[in-house]
């Protein structure tokens, strides 16, 4: 989902990727300290209901946010708070959107605004729900991400299907600590390991992906120029 995510926010994926190994490790265990537990449920909150659905509203245009379901997070996992129209599904994702080797994994100020498309909401979203519900259960990185192994190897959760996608454009957005609110974009997600076949992480390409062998997914971003509420978003430096 993270979620982006996102999962992996894609800017700081590929310029770690450049980095020297030396410096790769240093960071990583500086961010590893920082949240090496998970805080308390409640940090992961959001008290006010009516805010959480804005928040995961301003994930997509309003053509399509409004029309969309919006699940809210609880104690005991997602519930839908609104019904939606379009097939659509927005909600915020919290930090355990992304892979369990994230070292922000456990950062409750991770809030991220998605909207996922129909094919999306039945086939990848269902992911992330487990992980809530085993996140919410006290269950440890290690078990979450056996939990989730499992199930996929067993065909307990649906196999991803062709045009899923999502929007990531709220100008709200907190994605982690490096990239914060980083710029709108788009997702789409392919199952397996496809970036190559897709060009992406080229110079020249405006496509980037990232390959998340966890969830068995390759996410490609492609940045647009706005954020959902229209207003002009800022530049990418390359």
């Amino acid at each position: 989902m993270w979620k982006a995510d996102l999962k992996l926010i894609a800017i700081v994926f590929l310029v770690q990727l450049c980095l020297p190994a030396a410096t790769r490790q240093a960071q990583a265990q500086a961010e590893k300290a920082a949240y090496p537990l998970m805080a308390p449920v409640d940090a992961y909150l959001i008290a006010d209901q009516n805010a959480e659905i804005a928040l995961a509203r301003s994930a997509a245009p309003a053509s399509i946010a409004n029309e969309a379901e919006v699940m809210v997070l609880g104690k005991s996992g997602f519930t839908t708070a609104v019904k939606g129209t379009n097939g659509f599904l927005c909600l915020v994702e919290s930090s355990w959107g992304a892979s369990t080797d994230d070292p922000e994994f456990w950062n409750p100020k991770v809030r991220a605004p998605i909207c996922f498309n129909a094919a999306a909401a039945r086939t990848f979203v269902p992911i992330f729900l487990m992980k809530t519900r085993l996140v919410l259960q006290g269950k440890s990185k290690t078990e979450i991400l056996a939990a989730i192994t499992s199930a996929l190897d067993k065909k307990e959760l649906p196999a991803l299907e062709p045009g899923a996608m999502c929007y990531m454009m709220s100008k709200q957005q907190y994605l982690n600590d490096r990239g914060m609110s980083w710029h709108p974009h788009v997702m789409v997600f392919v199952s397996g390991d496809a970036a190559k076949s897709w060009g992406a992480n080229k110079d020249d390409s405006p496509i980037i992906a990232a390959n998340d062998p966890e969830e068995r997914v390759t996410i490609f971003m492609v940045w647009v120029g706005n954020w959902s509420d229209g207003s002009p978003a800022p530049t990418m430096e390359h």
